[in-house]
């Protein structure tokens, strides 16, 4: 048994949060494109952010908030324009779109956390923001989880949401999450936005400390293309609405919280994979027999973010040779003669050595993956050993088909 079970609502789910999601006018498409996630009371925040050093105006609005201290009411993402290399006037954006909406709110405006996704260079459309923020106030419900996951897609084809439910002291927690990501996708973090609401009690470094465990697990294992973004941010809020005891210190509760944190930053990882820009299926890897679980963690992100094994996957051509050269440029020291490598159910490669198998069934198999596209079905599954050590490690991304050059070709246009 997991520990907790699988409900509906999203970042709702948790007690005392509502969200919206709205058409603001923001992108061309009409599409919903504002969101807010609410917390009733100020919840604890923990942030993990982009890597790049060209950063989008919310992501340094954030850090600094969250440097300066740990408690947040509010989440305002908008969808359409990155605000990112928009200059200083990006920057006075960010800070008059969360003074707008903690007026609303009646907030403090340092309560208020932001993030963008969009095209790159373009500021946010700052009247209709202003517009629209009253609507978006006003739709905020206890159930509009579902709608706040909407607004926040970009190329995404299909929403991204989560809630799991556990027992803490007697007493359900939830934690519910939300994401976007589709395209620009790296470890590291990527132009992938996360959300993630609980409603437990935890101390502001612990909480902050089981985030970025759980993304070191998760959003940081995922890849599309290689590339990674201005924009991405992972919040998480924490508001003590579950009325449980306090979680101050490492202990069998707070490994209960973190075990379902990283559960819920997993599903939400593979499903940006999953959805990733012209994908048709989905590739995990898994790495065991490393010296320690970052090495695992390694090879298995370098195999996954391989563009010559993700266009064999798409070609559904076995070509196992490429998945061994990705684990031999990984950075990380193996004897060679250790690499074990499946696909599958099929052995490919063990103690060093090819092994003759059914290449026909291996390509039905890798068919077979992509007829159940965003099914539970659609995974690939990459087996490999590189020796006796007792580091694993999972990695997730996608096949790079042709339909990925005609997506970002044509972005702008």
């Amino acid at each position: 048994m997991a520990g907790w079970q699988e409900i509906s609502g999203g970042v709702t789910a948790p007690r005392g949060y509502r969200a919206a999601g709205i058409v603001a006018g923001l992108k061309p498409s009409g599409l919903p494109d504002l969101a807010l996630i609410y917390s009733e009371v100020e919840a604890i925040a923990a942030g993990v952010f982009t890597t790049s050093v060209v950063r989008a105006a919310p992501v340094d609005y954030c850090r600094q908030l969250l440097q300066a201290k740990h408690g947040a009411r509010a989440i305002l993402c908008n969808a359409g324009q990155a605000n990112a290399a928009t200059g200083s006037q990006g920057w006075i954006d960010a800070i008059e779109s969360a003074q707008m909406l903690a007026q609303v709110l009646n907030i403090p405006s340092d309560t208020v956390l932001l993030a963008s996704t969009g095209v790159i260079g373009q500021r946010i459309k700052m009247d209709a923001l202003k517009a629209a923020i009253p609507q978006l106030v006003a739709a905020a419900s206890e159930d509009g989880g579902d709608a706040a996951a909407k607004a926040i897609c970009t190329t995404d084809l299909v929403p991204k949401s989560i809630a799991l439910e556990t027992t803490i002291g007697d007493r359900p927690v939830r934690i519910g999450g939300i994401s976007k990501g589709s395209g620009m996708i790296h470890p590291n973090m990527a132009t992938m936005l996360s959300f993630v609401t609980c409603d437990a009690a935890v101390a502001p470094s612990l909480w902050q400390k089981m985030l970025s465990r759980a993304a070191d697990q998760s959003f940081n294992q995922i890849t599309v293309d290689g590339d990674t973004s201005t924009n991405d941010t992972l919040i998480a809020l924490a508001n003590g609405q579950s009325r449980t005891p306090a979680i101050t210190e490492m202990g069998a509760e707070a490994e209960k919280l973190e075990a379902m944190l990283t559960q819920v930053c997993q599903y939400l990882a593979k499903a940006i994979a999953r959805d990733g820009e012209g994908a048709t299926c989905l590739i995990e890897v898994q790495v065991t027999g490393a010296h320690d679980d970052k090495d695992a963690r390694q090879v298995a992100k370098t195999i996954v973010g391989s563009s010559l094994v993700k266009s064999a996957i798409f070609g559904r051509d076995p070509n196992w040779g490429r998945i061994a050269a990705a684990a031999g440029r990984a950075g990380v020291i193996f004897d060679q003669e250790n690499l074990r490598i499946q696909l599958g159910d099929l052995l490919l490669m063990e103690n060093g050595q090819p092994l003759p198998f059914d290449r026909a069934a291996a390509s039905a198999y890798l068919k077979a993956a992509a007829a159940g596209a965003y099914l539970k079905e659609d995974t690939v599954l990459i087996s490999v050993s590189i020796g006796s050590g007792s580091g694993s490690g999972k990695a997730w991304g996608c096949d790079l088909s042709y339909d990925y050059v005609k997506i970002n070709a044509e972005y702008t246009t």
